[in-house]
């Protein structure tokens, strides 16, 4: 009876060991800061790709930038399109809803060009459904785009005008298949203590993303995700057929995925084994906006649920990360299902506590001193310094900061239970037609399958409840029918009498 109430009921006294707490922190510390100790390194140490300024390879007349958009009121984004056109490129190519194509016309017919001798060449498309992958499809199938390289942007970021040469020079390698931007948002200087607030927790997020693309692409050349605020990929890649089909199709379990554009690029760039890269200065900075309000919870709610989707895809189903892009593995895509931090950090603090219990008080006190210090003077900072410098005043907002990342990992969790959502909630014009961006897989037609002596033939056979010796012999006696009928049959074919007479 003991002996079967041990294993219906574990033993538990180890929960008591100083020793398995010391040994739980140890591992618990390496695998939550391991990570952050080396992208620190790596970080600091990375160098972008520099521009051929004598000849280079590719120029701004070698680009055609691809803008979809659903915004309501196209006038706002003239600042945005007006910074893409001083960069000069070949083309741009802006894609709306067939309701909003005439007012964007009017916008851009009116955008003032960098050189008015010259004049950048603007097609406006359109499309039924308000959905980004369908909108580049229409720019990249209608050829409109001819030159070699590809640029998507989302309509509300704002260009550098010394962007062109820096996003171009890692094409130089012909290996090189995507390159991004590091990024800011755009600050708000004046507004209440909510607004300022929210605004600087978005140029929190922007700013450790920069810190986490730089480091990550440092170390062998992969990222979680290549943003759709700015991209340039080479256009073979993405008007290839396959790429194409597979874009508008992209399945999540029994649905077809119409929403995480960005990270599906990002994934057909591994799995082709193209490389990518990120140019991190400031001359290729792009400046963009994000919600100021509780509507930014939206967005990282989304932004969370996109991660938890592509990375389950990335390591359980493609699989291709594990061998080409082993430091990303452990860094980003594992972090996504263990860096809760509202868990992580209290264990860490206790299992500190209680796996020092044999020590002297005083060391154990100092300790525990040493891993709070650590834990939020360190850990929790580090990763805005950039901000940090250019504002010093925004150090006031460490706190919110800090409290916010706990709150974000319930937000993690919320959109780990919420897979299927894909709204945006965050725009009033981005939810028109939410319902087409996670849309179950159609039935398979009956009159689409493989007819009998079909290339499958083999495997049927394979799986037959017919016995080999009958098979063969049913098979042979079809064949033998088949060329009976069609050598002994009178087939007689209708004549025309008289020619059709055309209507």
């Amino acid at each position: 009876m003991p002996a079967l109430m041990d294993i219906v009921i574990p033993n538990l006294d180890f929960l008591w060991s100083t020793k398995f707490w010391a040994v739980f922190h140890a591992i618990l510390w390496i695998h939550r800061y391991l990570r952050l100790l080396v992208h620190c390194v790596s970080h600091w140490t990375y160098k972008s790709k520099q521009p051929n300024w004598e000849k280079p390879r590719y120029t701004s007349q070698d680009v055609t930038v691809v803008i979809p958009t659903i915004h309501n009121r196209p006038e706002e984004l003239r600042p945005s399109l007006e910074s893409i056109l001083a960069c000069k490129p070949a083309k741009l190519v802006l894609v709306t809803t067939w309701n909003k194509h005439d007012a964007l016309s009017r916008v851009a017919a009116t955008l003032r060009m960098p050189d008015a001798v010259s004049p950048v060449e603007i097609d406006v498309l359109h499309v039924d459904k308000a959905n980004k992958r369908l909108q580049v499809c229409k720019a990249l199938e209608d050829d409109h785009v001819k030159t070699a390289i590809t640029v998507m942007a989302d309509d509300d970021v704002e260009w550098p005008s010394t962007l062109m040469p820096w996003l171009l020079a890692p094409f130089e390698d012909d290996k090189m298949g995507g390159v991004g931007t590091c990024q800011r948002v755009k600050r708000v200087t004046d507004g209440d203590a909510t607004t300022r607030i929210f605004n600087w927790l978005g140029a929190a997020y922007i700013e450790r993303r920069n810190f986490e693309i730089s480091a990550t692409h440092n170390m062998d050349g992969g990222t979680s995700c290549m943003s759709g605020r700015t991209g340039a990929y080479r256009t073979e890649i993405l008007k290839s057929y396959d790429f194409l089909g597979n874009f508008k199709n992209e399945k999540w379990g029994r649905y077809i995925l119409n929403a995480d554009d960005d990270n599906f690029v990002t994934r057909w760039l591994v799995a082709h084994q193209w490389k990518t890269w990120i140019q991190y200065e400031p001359e290729c900075e792009i400046e963009t906006t994000l919600e100021n309000s509780t509507k930014f919870l939206y967005q990282c709610s989304r932004w969370a649920r996109s991660n938890w989707r592509s990375n389950w895809t990335s390591l359980v189903r493609e699989r291709h990360v594990w061998r080409q892009q082993p430091w990303c593995t452990y860094a980003l895509h594992f972090a996504t299902f263990t860096s809760l931090a509202f868990l992580v950090d209290p264990l860490l603090l206790f299992s500190c506590w209680w796996g020092t219990e044999n020590w002297e008080p005083r060391n154990r006190y100092l300790l525990l001193g040493a891993e709070i210090a650590f834990m939020f003077g360190f850990t929790k900072v580090v990763k805005l310094v950039g901000l940090f410098r250019k504002n010093p005043s925004d150090i006031m907002f460490l706190p919110v900061s800090i409290l916010f990342g706990y709150f974000h990992g319930l937000i993690k969790l919320w959109a780990l239970f919420t897979l299927k959502e894909t709204s945006w909630g965050s725009r009033e014009d981005g939810d028109e037609h939410n319902t087409f961006r996670l849309q179950e897989k159609p039935p398979r037609s009956q009159n689409m399958a493989t007819p009998p002596y079909g290339p499958d033939l083999p495997k049927a056979i394979q799986h037959s409840r017919f016995s080999q010796a009958r098979r063969v012999a049913m098979a042979q006696s079809q064949k033998h029918e088949f060329i009976r009928c069609t050598m002994t049959a009178d087939v007689v074919y209708p004549q025309a009498t008289q020619p059709p007479i055309r209507q």
